[in-house]
């Protein structure tokens, strides 16, 4: 069964983020919110967000600004709201990389109509939802980490001896999360979330077994991991620097 999609909302009304957190919730999305950029910012580092809905007033740095910035590192859809009807702001706001514009007040159930036309035709895009690893862009995403090198795209994972290791999906899945949040602790919720495990059903009672896999595949000595550590009551915090050759 697929993964629920996660959405952000960043608007600066309680009002609004409530209502559309329950709304969303109801027809099956998983909800973030955001009051501000400083938050939004927070939140796309600590999850893997399919869709921002975006208020245009924000105190602080305003939607335009934080989607024309987003758009230099991330393809993730955006959908604007505004309480400005005029032609020049939609305008502006799709040119700023926004991928719908909804004018304030809305009806949920437009804004929800426009997040699956969005959801939709971003999934029918190669590449788009690959914004959730290390980078966008053409090419081959290679990362290198203490001597091993990881090609996210061929899935290939190579040992400081230079010998190819084999990688479920799974595995793959999670190291993949791990690579794009290293040095973080990161919660069973959010390896969950990054590593897209929802997908499959038993992976959340099995996020433990399968980090256990990994560690026989990179650690040194796997009773002992030096890379892929246990944060007691927090989750599993990934060690080594991370780089792009």
């Amino acid at each position: 069964m697929e993964s629920s999609p996660h959405i952000l909302v960043v608007d600066d009304d309680r009002e609004i983020r409530d209502l559309l957190g329950r709304f969303l919730g109801k027809h099956g999305y998983r909800v973030t919110t955001a009051p501000d950029g400083r938050e939004m910012a927070k939140v796309l580092a600590d999850w893997a967000i399919d869709l921002i809905v975006l208020d245009l007033m924000l105190p602080g740095e305003d939607g335009l600004t934080l989607c024309r910035n987003l758009r230099s590192s991330s393809a993730v859809p955006v959908i604007m709201l505004t309480a400005m009807g005029e032609e020049t702001d939609r305008i502006i706001g799709l040119e700023m990389g926004a991928d719908d514009y909804l004018p304030k007040p809305f009806n949920p159930r437009e804004l929800l109509a426009r997040i699956k036309a969005v959801l939709r035709r971003a999934d029918a895009q190669p590449g788009r939802r690959a914004a959730r690893t290390i980078a966008d862009g053409e090419g081959e995403t290679v990362v290198a980490f203490a001597g091993w090198n990881f090609n996210l795209d061929s899935r290939e994972l190579t040992s400081p001896d230079g010998v190819r290791v084999e990688l479920s999906g799974g595995e793959y899945e999670l190291l993949a999360a791990f690579v794009s949040r290293p040095q973080r602790v990161l919660s069973r919720d959010q390896l969950l979330d990054l590593a897209r495990g929802r997908d499959s059903q038993p992976f959340d009672r099995a996020i433990d077994v399968q980090v256990s896999r990994l560690r026989r595949k990179i650690e040194a000595d796997p009773a002992n991991p030096q890379m892929i550590k246990t944060v007691r009551g927090g989750g599993y915090v990934f060690t080594p620097a991370v780089e792009t050759p």
